[in-house]
């Protein structure tokens, strides 16, 4: 059967593949429409299987909510290059797998991709992307939440999306501040709402490896314990050029001894460390070390813990975000919050352009 133009059109425009790749297929299929689908569909799948090797870091995150406000959901999508994030095709999809979202029953990926799509299922009509506009993409992650009250941001064109779940009377005055907190989040990136979640083994390990990094530190240790590990390492451990160095600064009254370690060798200051770390049991045991690791764990925290954390609005520059929400609504708690970032956590792999334009001419 003759193969005509409007043909490959009509096939084009079915499957959205390549014109060359639409007459190929026709004439392979002996100009059988069903047929040639079919067989742009295994071409599809064989294409985005060579695709799926390629790391795709680059993508869109995007919200959706319920009519009724009360649920919401967020969706992060990505791609290889920030180009085809921006492809109108792309940002209408993952539209689409947000909005699938809200009626998803679990937070689970691969329950996700099993769900009906457009006549197919989420992971099929992906294969089909990936085919058609060329790049890997991958659905990476969803997260469904309901509350009282909701509040999102998005941050960077769909960089950052975030969802603070209020518990309270969803107010305007409420609905504000939970969108200034999702703001907050967006920026500072807690990893906790409060430090009631974290857990006692998690909050262990934090101690425990900030009283190691003390030790490690030793310059930022308590004068006292410093000046003792300082006397043991001149005693036996420190060169002699590094004690006439120690001697000839502790003899001098208008030098500042903070300034000690960078006139030391890097020899001497790592034997001051294993100094430290040897007399673990004794340092630990005095009151002003305990004190500040307490200080520094405490300081750690506040980093962390979104409620904890300087409110980023506030005029006296303390007040905290749980401060913030408490002059908004006493009766205001926040249930969760949910953070995506495009790509975090995935590894980038480095490319070098000169070379991959050098390897597709040698491959021609």
């Amino acid at each position: 059967m003759a193969v005509t133009a409007s043909m490959v059109k009509e096939l084009r425009e079915m499957t959205g593949a390549g014109m060359m790749d639409c007459k190929k297929a026709l004439v392979e299929c002996d100009g059988d429409m069903d047929k040639a689908v079919d067989y742009l569909k295994e071409k599809g799948l064989a294409k985005a299987a060579k695709k799926a090797g390629r790391v795709a870091a680059e993508g869109l995150v995007k919200i959706a909510f319920s009519d009724d406000r009360k649920t919401a959901a967020l969706v992060e999508v990505n791609s290889e290059t920030d180009f085809v994030s921006k492809n109108e095709e792309f940002v209408d999809f993952v539209d689409g797998l947000a909005k699938l979202a809200l009626t998803a029953e679990t937070n689970d990926i691969e329950a996700f991709k099993a769900m009906a799509y457009e006549d197919s299922t989420v992971a099929e009509v992906l294969t089909a992307k990936i085919a058609k506009i060329g790049e890997n993409m991958s659905i990476r992650r969803i997260e469904k939440v309901s509350g009282d009250v909701i509040a999102s941001y998005v941050h960077g064109g769909g960089r950052i999306g975030v969802l603070v779940v209020g518990n309270g009377e969803a107010t305007d005055e409420v609905k504000t501040a939970l969108t200034n907190v999702a703001m907050q989040v967006a920026a500072m990136n807690p990893q906790y709402v409060s430090r009631n979640d974290i857990s006692a083994d998690e909050l262990a390990k934090i101690k425990v490896i900030t009283l190691e990094s003390a030790l490690n530190d030793p310059f930022t240790l308590p004068k006292p314990i410093l000046n003792a590990l300082i006397e043991k390492a001149v005693a036996d451990g420190w060169s002699a050029e590094d004690v006439a160095i120690y001697e000839e600064k502790k003899n001098d009254k208008s030098f500042n001894f903070n300034y000690l370690p960078n006139f030391l060798s890097q020899e001497a200051k790592e034997k001051l460390a294993e100094l430290a770390v040897a007399d673990k049991a004794a340092i630990t045991e005095n009151k002003v070390f305990a004190g500040l690791v307490e200080g520094r764990v405490s300081k750690q925290l506040k980093d962390i813990c979104l409620l904890d954390q300087v409110y980023v609005r506030a005029e006296d520059g303390k007040q905290t975000v749980a401060k913030y929400l408490e002059s908004v609504d006493k009766a205001l708690s926040i249930a969760k919050v949910v953070r995506f970032e495009v790509g975090e956590g995935i590894e980038k792999k480095e490319e070098n352009f000169a070379e991959e334009v050098a390897k597709q001419m040698a491959g021609n």
